[in-house]
């Protein structure tokens, strides 16, 4: 016993203290959503009398399903558009040779060192003119939103792909060409289909970034209805932290369902690699 202690049970002691360490924040989270009292400073480990009135609260008080919506939308749209084409521009940066390609890369990898709330207020004051001009894509709209997003993932995005596509060998765009395929059709019928598992990889961390992120979103979506989930969640406990903890945290495990969801619709195409046996011997 003191033998095995030595040698592997220490591993299982300190392997059981990070799944605790790790563990006890969701179990406080989860703690406090069915505490029936919703305050912070009511909250233990173990709820006592546990409800579900937190989550009644949240969807009959507060405008949580518009919100819910409002992410959904932007998140999903977002994502779908940024992969889309940043898959396409990693074609053209992979498969093709012109002029200007190699400047391109290297702007796109300069851009991307500058995080984008830097020119939050360039950003604002065009948005401002927009918003007069058209209305549609201004603030208070998930579309200009979504536009702003895409400025900013498609940099990121490229480069993960291009170098995915750099693994794929040409004597399949090659054998397709004589086969009479165009470049489109060498794109969506032969190379796309083997680049599934980085585009998963791409679409589910953009889907996560944008569904999570507050700083735009907070500057540009102020009107209670147009709101995402991270701007209306903030506001349930920037003014009454302790009095609205119960309702955040029952949000905020309402918040984890799309991305649970879009992780278990993208698993199979992340963990297997779509590339083996593309290539005939």
């Amino acid at each position: 016993m003191t033998r095995w202690v030595a040698r592997a049970g220490w591993r299982h002691a300190v392997a059981v203290l990070a799944v605790l360490f790790s563990l006890f924040p969701i179990v406080f989270v989860v703690s406090a959503a069915f505490n029936p009292l919703g305050t912070l400073s009511s909250t233990t480990v173990v709820p006592t009398g546990a409800s579900t009135g937190n989550f009644s609260r949240l969807l009959s008080d507060t405008e949580f399903a518009g919100w819910f919506g409002n992410s959904i939308l932007i998140a999903g749209v977002s994502a779908a558009t940024s992969v889309f084409l940043s898959a396409l521009a990693a074609f053209a940066f992979s498969r093709m040779r012109f002029q200007g390609r190699r400047v391109g890369l290297m702007a796109l990898l300069l851009i991307q060192m500058f995080p984008q709330f830097l020119a939050i207020v360039a950003i604002f004051l065009m948005f401002s003119r927009i918003t007069d001009l058209w209305p549609a894509i201004g603030f208070n709209q998930p579309w200009g939103l979504i536009l702003l997003y895409l400025g900013g993932a498609l940099g990121v995005n490229t480069w993960l792909m291009k170098g995915f596509f750099d693994t794929i060998p040409r004597e399949l765009d090659e054998s397709a060409t004589m086969d009479g395929a165009s470049h489109a059709q060498t794109f969506f019928r032969i190379l796309l289909p083997l680049v599934a598992p980085i585009l998963a990889v791409t679409g589910l961390l953009a889907f996560i970034g944008t569904i999570n992120e507050f700083l735009i979103a907070n500057v540009f979506l102020t009107d209670t209805d147009a709101k995402t989930l991270s701007v209306g969640m903030w506001g349930l406990v920037a003014g009454e932290r302790n009095n609205n903890f119960g309702m955040f945290c029952a949000g905020t495990l309402l918040t984890a369902i799309p991305t649970v969801l879009v992780f278990q619709v993208l698993q199979r195409y992340i963990v297997n690699g779509l590339t083996s046996g593309a290539v005939k011997g």
